[in-house]
Parts: C-alpha cells; sequence; structure tokens
C-alpha cells in the first residue's frame, strides 16, 4: 500500500523532467536586462551624481551652520628663590613655591548666511542644467537598452534559422553525393560530378560549423546585457504585419526626433550649463557679502597653592564665566588674483564652445538617423515581399534542375547551384523579416519615443 503513491511521485518527477523548458519571449528577456545591465546601470548612476552635484552647489545659498567644543588641562608649577627682609631688616634669601592647576571648557556655536554671491547662483544654475542633461542621458540610455535587447534577440533568432539553413542545405548536398556516387558506380555520370558533389558537401559542412559557432556567440551577447543565461527563445512568427510608419510623412517624423530626442535634449542641457558656468567663472570679479552670528561660552576652574616667605598658603579656588556674541557682516572685494578668474572665464569660454558644437553634431546625427530609420522600414517591406518570393522561386528552381537532372537534361553542377541559390534565399528572407522589426523600433529610437509598449508590441509577433 505504500509503493503506490511513491511510484506515482516518482512518475510525476519523470514527467516533470521530460518537459520541456517554456521558450522564453522577448519582453522576458528585457526584464532581465533591466535589472541586469551595466551600461543602463550606468546611466542611472550619472543620474545619482548629477543630482548630488546639483544639492552641493545649493548648499552654497543656504545658511552654513556650526558648533565646536573645546576642552583645556593645564598643570602649572613655579619655583623660584627671592630676597626678602627680615624682621631685622636684613634681606634673606627664600624659596618661592607657587602650583596651579586649571580647567577650560569652550562651546561655540557660529552661523553664516551669503547675502550676495552672484558666482555661487550661476553655479547652482549650471549644477541644475547638469542634473537635466544626466536626466535625459538616462532616458536615453532606456531607450537604448530597448534596441539593444531587441537587436540581440533577434541576432540570435537569426543565426539560429541561419544554422538551420546550413544544417538543411548540408543534407541536402549530402543526398545529392550518394545520388552522385549511385550515378557513377552505374555508369550514368562521370566521376567529375562526384568530385563537384563532393566539394560544395565540404562547404556545407563548413558552413554549419561556422553557423553553430555563430549561435553561440550571439547567445553569449544576450548573456552579457542579461548578467545570467537562458533557454530556447520564441521564434517570429510567418505572417508580418507590413505597415508603413504612422505618420506617413518623413518630415513628421524628423520634427518629433527634434523635439523629444534624449540624446538632443541632453546636448542641450549640457550647453545651458556651460553657458552659466562661463557667468560663474566671471563672477568672480565681483564683491560678495555674507553675515555671521558667533556665541562663545567659556567656563573656567582653577585650583592654586604655593609657600612665600616660608609660610604655606592654599589651596584657594577660583571660578569664572565668560560668554562673548558677535554679530557682523563682511564685504570681500576682490582686487586683483593673479589672472586666475580670466583664465577660468576662458577655459569656461571653450568648453561652451565644445558643448555648442557637440550639441549641432549630435541636432544633425538625430535628423540623419531619423530619416535613415525611416527609409529603412519602408524599403524593408519591400525587401521582406521580394525575399519571400525568392524563396519560392528558388524553390521551384531547385524542383525543376533536380528533375531535369534525373532525366539527363541538366548536370550535377545545375543542381548544386540551385541548392545553393535556395540556402541564400532562404537566408536573406530570414534576415529581412527580422530587420524590418527592428527597423520599426530604431525608427521610433530615433524619433525618441521608443518605450516598453513598443517592445510589447514586437513580443505580440513572437510564437
Amino acid at each position: 500500500m505504500y509503493k503506490k503513491p511513491r511510484l506515482t511521485a516518482l512518475a510525476l518527477a519523470f514527467a516533470a523532467v521530460a518537459l520541456p523548458a517554456a521558450a522564453e519571449d522577448l519582453v522576458q528577456i528585457y526584464d532581465q536586462a533591466r535589472q541586469a545591465d551595466p551600461t543602463f546601470a550606468i546611466a542611472d548612476a550619472g543620474r545619482l551624481v548629477a543630482e548630488g552635484g546639483a544639492d552641493a552647489a545649493r548648499a552654497a545659498l543656504l545658511p552654513q551652520i556650526s558648533a565646536s567644543l573645546e576642552y583645556l588641562h593645564s598643570d602649572g608649577s613655579t619655583r623660584s628663590i627671592t630676597p626678602e627682609q627680615d624682621a631685622a631688616g636684613n634681606f634673606v634669601l627664600l624659596p618661592d613655591v607657587r602650583d596651579s592647576r586649571s580647567r577650560e571648557r569652550q562651546a561655540q556655536g557660529q552661523i553664516s548666511q551669503s547675502l550676495f554671491n552672484w558666482a555661487n547662483v550661476e553655479r547652482w544654475r549650471s549644477a541644475r542644467a547638469t542634473r537635466e542633461s544626466a536626466g535625459s542621458d538616462y532616458d536615453a540610455a532606456a531607450q537604448d537598452l530597448i534596441v539593444r535587447t531587441a537587436t540581440a534577440y533577434f541576432a540570435v533568432l537569426t543565426a539560429e534559422d541561419q544554422l538551420a539553413f546550413a544544417q538543411a542545405n548540408e543534407k541536402a548536398l549530402a543526398r545529392q553525393l550518394d545520388q552522385a556516387e549511385q550515378r557513377y558506380q552505374v555508369g550514368l555520370s562521370a566521376i567529375t560530378d562526384v568530385h563537384e558533389a563532393r566539394a560544395n558537401h565540404d562547404t556545407a559542412r563548413a558552413q554549419v560549423i561556422t553557423a553553430q559557432n555563430n549561435v553561440d556567440n550571439l547567445r553569449e551577447a544576450i548573456s552579457q546585457i542579461t548578467g545570467k543565461s537562458f533557454g530556447e527563445l520564441k521564434k517570429l512568427r510567418e505572417q508580418l504585419p507590413l505597415e508603413k510608419p504612422e505618420p506617413a510623412e518623413l518630415e513628421s517624423w524628423v520634427d518629433t526626433a527634434l523635439k523629444q530626442s534624449p540624446q538632443l535634449a541632453s546636448r542641450a542641457h549640457a550647453l545651458d550649463a556651460a553657458r552659466l558656468n562661463v557667468a560663474a567663472q566671471r563672477s568672480g570679479h565681483l564683491p560678495t557679502l555674507s553675515a555671521s552670528l558667533v556665541r562663545t561660552d567659556t567656563p573656567a576652574w582653577a585650583n592654586g597653592s604655593g609657600n612665600s616667605l616660608g609660610e604655606a598658603f592654599g589651596p584657594f579656588h577660583t571660578n569664572s564665566l565668560s560668554g562673548n556674541t558677535t554679530i557682523g557682516v563682511t564685504l570681500n572685494v576682490p582686487i586683483f588674483t593673479g589672472g586666475l578668474v580670466t583664465a577660468q572665464t576662458h577655459q569656461a569660454i571653450g568648453q561652451r564652445e565644445i558643448a555648442q558644437d557637440q550639441e549641432e553634431l549630435t541636432r544633425r546625427s538625430v535628423v540623419a538617423g531619423t530619416r535613415n530609420a525611416y527609409r529603412a522600414v519602408i524599403a524593408g517591406i519591400s525587401e521582406v515581399e521580394a525575399t519571400k518570393q525568392a524563396v519560392v522561386s528558388a524553390q521551384s528552381a531547385l524542383d525543376a534542375t533536380q528533375a531535369g537532372f534525373e532525366v539527363g537534361t541538366r548536370t550535377i553542377v545545375d543542381v548544386l547551384l540551385s541548392q545553393q541559390q535556395l540556402f541564400q534565399a532562404q537566408s536573406q528572407y530570414s534576415q529581412a523579416r527580422h530587420q524590418f522589426v527592428l527597423s520599426g523600433l530604431q525608427l521610433r529610437q530615433a524619433a525618441g519615443i521608443v518605450g516598453a509598449k513598443d517592445l510589447e508590441a514586437v513580443n505580440a509577433l513572437l510564437e
């Protein structure tokens, strides 16, 4: 009676092991990448650094409060010989010994406030612009992670298709080699047909090895993003919606990119920060005004004793308490700093010029990238349709050539060429399908509007 439950549990365990692991999809890979990708983590850390820099710059404009406590303890002793006059009027040398011990505790509190320091104001504004630039860099990194993950995902799918096509091609050429050898043995073909078939079969075997290595390398690229290994990936379904971009006008996408691109926004904020930094450096010539309040309390305790004229006195105790409050306003006028302010201003101007050129370079890059991505989507529609038809045509050509070879109207070389054309057509069709899906994401990234919902839409095309 106890064996049946054990057998049932054992059967269930074997059944669980026998079940294949569910294939992972694009959204699952992306979720792993978002948690573990070092490039994205660097952008996130950079944003935190910039936020800290803005807070640090603002701190110079806020009240500065400090307090200190000092404790002093001292022991003193004095030994001397002093001439003294005795009762008879004669001068004699007598020892004079004095001992002292004192303690002092000083407590001080200070409040200071900058009333006018234009350089600190401009530095704070510049730091805020830098923070905005880092925020845009983070947004760009988040969008880039979406496209990088999808690119790596479909690169694996393409490589796996290439491997499958290469393996099918190798098997087909192996059959052609067997057929050529059989025909040669019965005298229906020459030995050259065998050599041709063997050479093509050997090449196909090498292509399988290369394709397998490429699959391994590209799977490693996904692991580099996610930080972990993964199993099978869901494939792209056969029927794809070959839709044109919406809106259909190219310039509408360019206008959107100029308004929404996080890369361009980052450069614009960086230029603002550089301009404000120039003003901050020039402000080094301006006077500064600050106010302060200082309160000091100092209690002290002292003990003493001594021996003079041969008579001891003490011990005695003295205590004291002193307090002081100081309120002041300080005006600092820089007169000459050895040319430091001028040099720093010239340096800041150079940095501003660099930031301005970088913004223009990024603007042109965004415009060109958006236009290229738009044209890639449009061309991709035609490419998918053309390569799909090329596969059909190549398969028909191979079937006809094989039939002609069997009746003696075509040569083994014709068959091998047709088989190679079919392999190439299948490879191009796979690449075109995957690239079309990626081009849609790349267009939205170039326009600065790609998001997780776009990745989910692509994920819905997998099966």
